[in-house]
This record gives C-alpha cells, sequence and structure tokens, in this order.
C-alpha cells in the first residue's frame, strides 16, 4: 500500500500557530490569472489574485446580505438606513444629512428613502429642536424590531461564510483589508 505523500496527513490539521494549515485546493481565480498569464505575459496580473478574490467575496457577499434582509421584509438599502439609526443608541436619531453622509448616497436619493421607510412604518421624522429648520429621522418600534433581527441573521451568515478561516486569519485578514481600504474612505471623507 503506497503512503500518502509526505506532508498530506496534516493539510487540514491546525499548524502550530493556529492557522488552519495548507489548503491544497485552487479556485477560480488562479484559473484565470493563470489563463491571463498566458495570454498575456507581458502584464503582471498578481493584482488579480487579491482584486478578483475581493471582488468575487462581495458578490456572495451581496447574496448573503440579501437573503438576510428579505428573510426580514427588508431591502439592503433599508438595513443601511436603519442600521445607522440604531447604531446612534437610544432615542436611534439621525438628520438627513448625517444619514446621507453615512451611506453615501445624494440627498434626492436619502429623501426617496426616508419617504419609503416612513411610509412603511420604520421610521418617523420630527421637529429638531436644535435646528427650526430641520428634521431628525427616527426608528419606530417596528423599524428596531426589523433591524435587530435582520441583523442577528446577517452576523449569523456571515459567520458561516468566515467558517474556513481560524479566529487568528479573521483577525490577520481583517487588518490586511482595513490596510487595503484606509486609503478610499480617507478619499470619500476628505470630499464631504
Amino acid at each position: 500500500m503506497n503512503s500518502p505523500p509526505r506532508g498530506a496527513e496534516d493539510r487540514h490539521q491546525p499548524g502550530a500557530d493556529g492557522t488552519a494549515g495548507h489548503q491544497p485546493t485552487t479556485d477560480e481565480v488562479d484559473e484565470l490569472v493563470k489563463e491571463w498569464h498566458a495570454q498575456r505575459p507581458d502584464l503582471d496580473v498578481a493584482p488579480l489574485q487579491v482584486l478578483s478574490r475581493i471582488w468575487r467575496l462581495a458578490r456572495h457577499l451581496d447574496r448573503e446580505r440579501a437573503a438576510a434582509f428579505a428573510g426580514h421584509g427588508l431591502e439592503p438599502w433599508e438595513f443601511d438606513v436603519l442600521s445607522c439609526l440604531r447604531r446612534q443608541g437610544p432615542p436611534y436619531r439621525l438628520s438627513p444629512g448625517n444619514l446621507l453622509r453615512a451611506t453615501m448616497v445624494t440627498s434626492g436619493t436619502m429623501t426617496n428613502r426616508i419617504d419609503r421607510l416612513e411610509e412603511s412604518g420604520l421610521v418617523f421624522r420630527s421637529p429638531d429642536p436644535q435646528d427650526k429648520r430641520g428634521v431628525l429621522v427616527s426608528l419606530t418600534e417596528k423599524g428596531l424590531e426589523q433591524v435587530d433581527h435582520a441583523l442577528a441573521d446577517l452576523l449569523s451568515r456571515e459567520r458561516g461564510m468566515l467558517g474556513s478561516l481560524t479566529e487568528p486569519q479573521q483577525h490577520e485578514l481583517a487588518s490586511l483589508l482595513r490596510s487595503l481600504l484606509t486609503p478610499f474612505d480617507a478619499q470619500v471623507t476628505s470630499r464631504r
């Protein structure tokens, strides 16, 4: 009987450093990088190794998020607005201007979203006591309940998506992604 190749028996065993060990599989990105390299050897296709995986993961995450929110009668944009309000803590309210900055949409889009959320009974507008011309948008009890349930479902799904990574790997990945994302977020903030 032939023995497995050296090291094959522990491919999926945690390493001494707590990592998941070797992952011998390849994915579709490996294949497309190989194909591009064969067709365009004059180009450095290395960025595809990272950014194509991020793009593909974003598509999977979009599907999981949409499913989590749909299970609670919400669209992703509705969750975005409701979660901005929820994160403020009681009384769960913000000005429309603060909401649009937090969700990175135009004022016209935000007005439309608030109108639709108000029609659904998830938020209500009230006069801003600090600004006689302004209003504040607040969560209703129904909005609070829906966003809390949708968040719990989302986190469960996201934990499942990260299931192939150990906790130290998740922390390392979060740190690397933060380093990659920070300059882009700084650009958006400086445009405000």
